[in-house]
């Protein structure tokens, strides 16, 4: 019986889970969100939550135990100067999972695990208030029974030059035309 055995071991060891955790734990810090499976993003929920409620209290101790559990100096700074003013007022439930189907080659359970406040279409930010210009196609051309019944437009007057015209001579005749041997 699972009395009591609420870890997943993910099938790994002690240390390979640890290793495992923390990298995913940084790419979640760093990137905002990561694509995983289920089991692995429910492993990492439980690893990276208590990081998080650490990193709202800002002083040297605790930049130290999340250090010791991230050990990535870039994933610690952005944590505590990014992530946790975001989620100061929030209580708890920092990630978020989207279940996206099944993996082609296995048919694992894939998800996207995803920082909560820095999904812009979920919150309904300013991703979703700009406003996309459309391309639209150029208007069709009409077929040449239409074109014959309108009556043609008048061509457009050129603005006459108050040059002489050039008159052509048997020199300016001979200089374009080049002579054959």
């Amino acid at each position: 019986m699972r009395h009591l055995r609420v870890i997943n071991h993910l099938g790994r060891t002690s240390s390979h889970r640890k290793a495992m955790l923390s990298n995913m734990a940084t790419s979640l810090i760093l990137h905002k969100r990561i694509t995983t499976t289920t089991a692995k993003a429910k492993a990492l929920r439980t690893f990276v939550e208590p990081l998080i409620t650490k990193s709202k209290e800002d002083s040297t101790h605790s930049r130290r135990v999340v250090f010791g559990y991230l050990k990535d100096k870039t994933a610690v700074a952005e944590l505590f100067r990014e992530v946790s003013p975001k989620v100061a007022e929030r209580q708890g439930g920092y990630t978020r999972i989207l279940k996206i189907g099944n993996r082609i080659g296995d048919n694992a359970d894939m998800c996207v695990m995803e920082l909560v406040d820095y999904n812009e279409a979920m919150l309904g930010g300013e991703a979703a208030k700009t406003k996309t210009t459309r391309r639209r196609r150029a208007p069709k051309k009409k077929d040449d029974a239409t074109a014959e019944t309108k009556t043609p437009k008048a061509p457009k007057a050129k603005a006459e030059k108050s040059e002489k015209p050039v008159e052509k001579t048997e020199e300016t005749s001979e200089k374009s035309v080049p002579e054959k041997k």
